[in-house]
């Protein structure tokens, strides 16, 4: 049983992001041409990086309009392309600072008066920096056109290390957003209006967002056209040679584009996919355009990717059952990226945080309260893992990596869930329809959602923002109290202690007593809030946030973060590492299965089999949480007898795997394959890579 995780680390160095600073500082308009030693404008960042002023930065150019000429040459991976990029100066720029993949080479760079503009770029980033010979005052327009042409065949120099963003290939393409295809300045943030012009051999079909126009034929080529006539992320697309299938649901229709052994789950999603959109649409209202594409692109890029009208989906993530999780996360940013989105980096779990949590919302819809309570203490953990910086900092991390997750997806999909608890399901559904109908086709900032909720709860929510957005950190709460018989019944007297001076928000306190339990809402504001609570029955135990409500640190949340770091360690081959945070979950709790479990799959990767059989037995001895850990024990332990020459004994270990009946990835199919056929060494061992 292997967890695995899509977000490869980064690998940036602190001196280059001192330089980047240095740069910046020393030249806030723009790097003069003659530095071509560019930082990518989102460095990895660490705690000691953290400045207070992250959160302010402004382009100091918008792009306004893109009119976009591209061919794709499948055969060859080869793309040619002229972008039109109509701009505006928010101050006097000397130059112009574009984001370009690696892969493209402008072959040509000229301003509106046909002049050749001189450019210059490094080879380990995305900067492109373009001279503009005269000045651009403030508030001027102009025109750019790029040409440009290159290769898109694998992950090299993509913009997120190991991630397929762009491919040309026979089989389909995809150029998504990310990849930077087209020259891009805001990257995420700069909404624009753009025309979209691909030209493709005949037989293939261009899928994109936008109004289409019909295409047409020139020889063995073919034109598509699509016009984005409001304000948006555009650019993203797919070249298929499949026909779509054609889902009617609710008065939405679907195109379905999925191919080989995933065709046969086009219409399942399709219909999934509607009832999505419209549940989203009863929460949030109605979104910039209800007909969407769905995409299958390869398994080398993203799991899943949301552009205007068109949702993108890997072979790997659609599966012989719908992926809720993932389709509803991305089927939610038609809402929070392509009708509304973040208007500078700082405000970026805008985007990330409110899809991840409308996941959730569809889980509580199709599961109830017991499927939304899942998936918060997964999202919990998540967004503990990487605690080290602020929520409002995390727009310097590269996008798609673990610690951009934790912090972006998880920790602000478990801040809008507490959000939820501080005002209420009426006023935080109304914040989301606001929200979303006040900066429909328009950038908003944590601050503008902020006074949404404000307005919508009647409120004032300043400091929950601060405590959750611009710090890091959570609470470990205890509660100390005594008993007092009284007339009525009991009354519990005490205090809710916890560890963060600023922390101010409601609580719950459940008292467990003879009869049924008791409940409360109790205000806790710094170190120390008293409470009282009368019962009727005799108190038994003092609870403090039964329901998990508020992102908080306990012992068995401390074990689950300490395991997920060592699976993510585990990931990025760092064995040593991963030992040392299991380890510390096994300080916490000597009979965590999980932990051992983790344990043994590393010894095992090792080929220290001695080791990992005792860690596997340990795993079989503990709490068995999760109850999977029992299954794949037994699993483990029989390869381990059978690489090591004691075919009975694994015999034994495989028929008590197929007793548990546990069927977690398979299990039972994998036990009996081992009681027909011993078991071999080879895959996935350390020594393998």
């Amino acid at each position: 049983m292997k967890q695995s995780a899509f977000w490869p680390p980064p690998g940036k160095a602190i001196l280059e992001m001192l330089a980047l600073a240095l740069l910046v500082s020393l030249f806030p308009t723009g790097v003069p041409a003659q530095y071509s030693e560019q930082e990518d404008a989102r460095p990895q960042l660490v705690a000691d990086d953290y400045l207070p002023d992250y959160e302010e930065f402004q382009e100091p150019v918008t792009v306004q309009h893109y009119v976009i000429e591209a061919e794709l040459f499948p055969e060859t991976h080869q793309i040619h392309a002229k972008a039109q990029i109509r701009l505006q100066a928010m101050e006097d720029v000397y130059s112009l600072s574009f984001e370009l993949n690696n892969n493209l080479f402008p072959t040509n760079i000229e301003n509106e008066q046909g002049d050749v503009l001189s450019a210059q770029r490094s080879s380990d980033n995305l900067t492109l920096v373009v001279s503009l010979g005269q000045p651009l005052s403030k508030d001027q327009t102009a025109t750019i056109t790029f040409e440009y042409e290159g290769v898109f065949e694998n992950s090299d120099y993509s913009p997120v290390e190991g991630v397929r963003l762009a491919y040309v290939g026979e089989e389909g393409s995809y150029l998504l957003y990310p990849a930077r295809w087209f020259p891009v300045i805001g990257y995420s943030t700069n909404r624009y209006t753009a025309e979209l012009h691909v030209t493709v051999p005949a037989g293939f079909n261009v899928v994109a967002g936008g109004r289409s126009q019909p295409p047409t034929w020139n020889e063995d080529k073919v034109l598509f056209s699509f016009s984005y006539e409001q304000p948006q992320l555009a650019g993203s697309l797919a070249v298929v040679p499949v026909q779509p299938e054609v889902v009617r649901e609710g008065g939405l229709t679907m195109q379905v584009y999925f191919s080989g052994e995933n065709y046969g789950m086009a219409r399942t999603y399709g219909e999934e996919a509607a009832r999505m959109m419209s549940f989203f649409s009863s929460r949030f209202g109605l979104p910039p355009q209800a007909d969407l594409a769905i995409v299958e692109i390869d398994d080398r890029s993203l799991g899943g990717f949301s552009a205007p009208g068109v949702v993108f989906l890997a072979s790997r993530a659609i599966g012989s059952e719908v992926n809720y999780r993932l389709l509803a996360h991305e089927i939610s940013q038609q809402w929070w990226r392509a009708l509304v989105s973040p208007a500078t980096l700082a405000d970026l779990w805008l985007d990330h945080g409110l899809a991840t949590y409308s996941e959730a919302l569809y889980l509580e819809h199709l599961g109830g309260e017991a499927a939304l309570e899942e998936r918060m203490r997964e999202m919990s953990i998540e967004a503990l893992t990487h605690d080290t910086v602020p929520i409002r900092a995390a727009g310097r991390l590269t996008d798609f990596t673990a610690q951009f997750k934790s912090i972006v997806h998880d920790k602000g999909g478990a801040v809008l869930h507490m959000l939820r608890w501080v005002i209420g399901d009426d006023a935080f559904f109304q914040t989301l329809r606001q929200y979303a109908d006040r900066f429909a086709f328009r950038p908003a900032s944590t601050e503008d959602f902020r006074r949404e909720a404000e307005q919508a709860s009647s409120q004032d929510l300043r400091g929950f923002f601060i405590q959750w957005i611009e710090s890091t950190g959570a609470s470990d709460f205890e509660a100390e109290y005594v008993v007092y018989r009284v007339p009525d019944g009991f009354k519990v007297v005490g205090k809710i202690e916890q560890d963060m001076d600023t922390f101010s928000m409601p609580v719950e306190l459940e008292v467990e007593t003879d009869g049924d339990p008791v409940i409360e809402r109790v205000q806790v504001t710094g170190r120390a809030s008293e409470f009282s609570i009368a019962t009727f029955g005799k108190p038994r135990r003092v609870i403090v946030d039964p329901n998990n409500r508020v992102l908080k640190y306990n012992d068995s949340v401390r074990l689950r973060v300490a395991i997920a770091r060592g699976e993510l360690a585990v990931e990025q081959r760092d064995y040593s590492g991963a030992l040392e945070e299991y380890q510390q979950a096994l300080d916490i709790s000597r009979i965590s299965s999980l932990a051992h479990y983790r344990v043994g799959e590393v010894f095992y990767l090792l080929r220290n089999y001695q080791s990992a059989a005792n860690a596997f037995r340990e795993a079989l001895n503990g709490d068995l949480e999760p109850l999977w850990t029992e299954v794949w024990s037994h699993i483990y332990l029989g390869q381990i007898f059978d690489v090591t020459g004691q075919r009975d004994r694994a015999v034994n270990e495989y028929q008590q795997a197929v007793r548990t009946k546990d069927d977690t990835q398979g299990a039972q199919a994998a036990a009996n394959e081992y009681l027909q056929q011993p078991y071999e060494r080879g895959g996935r061992e350390a020594d393998d890579y």
